[in-house]
């Protein structure tokens, strides 16, 4: 089987969805397009030979693989993977633009808007001189998270469908809607339907990339209602919440902030002030990968809003807290390790030199992971994400196929 053939085909067809999933909507999914590429891959799935097929009410996507195992075998783990409906800041319908044997140089993305992908700007390029690469028609994101696995799992599932001859354990397929809006979709992932022993979650970019470590993650709102007062008798009597917000913000430590920040530091991030005469809101996002450090970030924004309410008695001022996912790397226990070790074992039988990294950010495993089911993260062979200059060269994302399925084959021997 011509594994990028494959690949391509289904990212192409999955790309003509757009899945963009929209902030600050409470339903799930946030779009609706995601339940129609949901409804997509059941069909897919179906056809796969997958049972058990269900969409919950969320638009969660979920298949089991029943084990294919010879005769006496020794009892294998249920795995899962998991992959993302949504993306981020997509149009209804993406572009992507197929660059067959790249050789050097700069991209034109679009030439009627000209557009391009300068080499200048992204080295990285260069390392995929003589592979296929799909980008975008530079107007939107391509789309590569998290479609690219989604198509990578679905590859895998057809080889595994087409050669009787490989044995697998039980394997779920499950895929959810609005990761990119604090994993919400995966927060609601019936776990009586996904009882995997551990699960991998395809999400992170560049070949070798390797992620048991993501960020504590947290969202902060502080609430300021003041007094309205006309000037002429605004002494002792107007309460200004904008100023008791500038007056919050600048008690947070302007060298712990994402642009100051790096590896695994962490940070206190405003990200906005909306206020008016009477009332004022501070939106703030909590981050650390150290899960002390982070409770301390918590309990520092509690003391500030109570230094805040003793400079402004007047002022009313309230602090409300949202945890929005954990570090995968905290549900790490010597007995669920082996998970992790697969990854680094099939990448040595590939010949994939591992990247290891903590990420700034989180997975659907970060959720999942905290439910006792550990679920690290491998690269889908991508660059850029959430950018226009995002791209697939398709050499790394075979690569990714075939980690798919050669992690398949050692949980198998065990």
């Amino acid at each position: 089987m011509d594994l990028q053939k494959k690949v391509i085909e289904k990212f192409l067809r999955y790309t003509e969805i757009g899945t963009p999933s929209v902030g600050g909507v409470d339903t799930v999914p946030s779009s609706p397009n995601q339940t129609v590429l949901g409804k997509l891959l059941m069909k897919e799935l179906e056809e796969l030979g997958l049972t058990d097929i269900w969409m919950s009410d969320t638009s969660v996507v979920y298949g089991r693989l029943p084990a294919r195992l010879p005769e006496g075998h020794t009892p294998v783990p249920t795995v899962g993977w998991v992959a993302h409906l949504d993306t981020v800041g997509a149009p209804d319908v993406i572009h992507p633009v197929i660059i067959r044997n790249y050789q050097g140089g700069d991209i034109c993305q679009n030439a009627e808007k000209d557009l391009w992908l300068r080499a200048g700007e992204h080295p990285e390029l260069e390392k995929y001189i003589g592979q296929d690469i799909i980008v975008s028609d530079g107007t939107s994101i391509l789309g590569a998270d998290n479609k690219a696995a989604i198509a990578n799992v679905m590859t895998a599932l057809e080889v595994l469908k087409a050669d009787p001859s490989i044995p697998h354990g039980e394997i779920y397929a499950v895929f959810v809607p609005d990761e990119e809006v604090g994993l919400k979709g995966s927060k609601t992932i019936d776990f009586d339907k996904f009882p995997v022993d551990f699960a991998y979650t395809i999400d992170s970019c560049e070949e070798g990339e390797v992620v048991f470590q993501t960020f504590n993650a947290g969202s902060a709102w502080v609430r300021i209602k003041g007094r309205t007062a006309h000037p002429m008798n605004s002494k002792n009597n107007l309460v200004n919440p904008t100023v008791i917000a500038v007056d919050l913000v600048n008690m947070f430590d302007r060298a712990e902030t994402p642009e100051h920040t790096e590896n695994t530091e962490g940070y206190i991030w405003v990200t906005s002030i909306k206020s008016d005469p009477l009332n004022a809101t501070v939106s703030l996002n909590i981050r650390d990968h150290s899960k002390a450090k982070y409770e301390f970030k918590k309990e520092y924004i509690k003391a500030a809003v109570e230094m805040v309410k003793m400079k402004h008695p007047k002022a009313e001022i309230s602090v409300e807290f949202e945890d929005v996912y954990a570090n995968i790397y905290d549900a790490v226990t010597d007995d669920n390790r082996k998970c992790i070790d697969y990854i680094y074992e099939a990448m040595k039988e590939l010949g994939i030199t591992p990247k290891t990294i903590a990420m700034r950010g989180g997975t659907d495993g970060s959720f999942i992971s905290s439910k006792g089911i550990l679920t690290p993260n491998y690269f889908t062979g991508a660059h850029n994400f959430h950018a226009t200059s995002e791209f697939m060269p398709m050499g790394a994302v075979e690569k990714s196929v075939l980690m798919t399925l050669k992690l398949i084959e050692l949980i198998t021997k065990g």
